[in-house]
């Protein structure tokens, strides 16, 4: 056993360090004031500090040009909506005003169609009751001869020409020249068969009806009918035609002393002129 073991020791405790850490702190800061006081109180005249004002950085920009930049952008912008605008509504104007003419030729075009297809079926009509005229006008000459070689056989006073055909009893022709030299100063119409007014081959199946004669209603059925005869051997009733016979296009009637009566254009309507005026290509005697 020591010898020192029974005496107690005189060491002092250690402290932590944290404590001799916080008590070095709070020492230090007392010297530190103590130290600046005394340095104030020693030098009173010393210059007071100065404040620290802190600068704020500028801008190296151009507010005023990017203002009017965005400004113009902006304009621009909405003038090039209303250009797309306006553009939309011409091409809406547009597409509107083509369906608007293309509905109306449609409409045009149909009635035009259904004009055609009517003239045709008055045509075909027309030609269905010009043969049948035609049939009728054969029964009827036939029935005529027939009964101008009885007259004959009985001593009628009526001979043949030359042709063979009985001559026309001279009240026929009368009949027939009468009607047409009534018409003259009437209106000439395309398809005209009167009373009012007539084309040219209506007025000649007109004339005929008064002697109880039906002709065909067109002019190259009436140059067909009857037998032909010279231009300088006339008569009056004789119809005459221009172009071929057969496929005349335009007849008149004889009306004798070297004159025609005849329903001539929309110009003149019905005239009675002298052969003259407008030589026919030929002639057929009906009567």
């Amino acid at each position: 056993m020591s010898h020192t073991a029974h005496i107690p020791s005189h060491r002092k405790p250690r402290r932590s360090a944290s404590k001799l850490a916080v008590r070095a702190g709070v020492a230090g800061g007392v010297l530190s004031t103590l130290a600046m006081a005394g340095t104030a109180s020693a030098s009173p005249a010393a210059e007071p500090a100065t404040e620290t004002t802190l600068e704020m950085p500028v801008l190296n920009m151009d507010l005023g040009s990017q203002v009017s930049s965005a400004v113009i952008k902006a304009a621009d912008n909405t003038r090039a909506q209303a250009l797309v605008g306006e553009l939309n509504a011409q091409e809406e104007t547009a597409r509107t005003g083509a369906a608007a003419e293309a509905k109306l030729a449609k409409a045009d075009a149909q009635a035009k169609a259904d004009a055609e297809k009517k003239a045709s079926d008055e045509a075909k009509r027309q030609a269905d009751a010009d043969r049948a005229n035609r049939g009728d006008g054969r029964t009827q000459l036939a029935s005529a001869k027939g009964s101008s070689g009885s007259g004959s056989s009985a001593g009628s006073a009526a001979s043949d020409d030359d042709s063979g055909v009985r001559a026309p009893a001279t009240g026929s022709a009368s009949a027939i020249i009468n009607f047409a030299r009534n018409q003259v100063g009437k209106a000439y119409v395309l398809g005209g068969t009167g009373p009012s007014s007539f084309d040219c081959s209506g007025l000649v199946q007109a004339a005929y009806r008064q002697a109880g004669i039906s002709l065909p209603r067109m002019s190259q059925d009436q140059s067909s009918e009857g037998t032909s005869v010279s231009l300088s051997n006339l008569q009056p009733g004789d119809v005459l035609y221009w172009g071929s016979r057969g496929s005349a296009y335009h007849v008149a009637i004889y009306s004798g002393g070297g004159k025609f009566i005849g329903a001539q254009n929309s110009g003149t309507g019905i005239v009675e002129r002298s052969l003259s005026y407008d030589p026919p290509s030929g002639a057929v005697r009906i009567l």
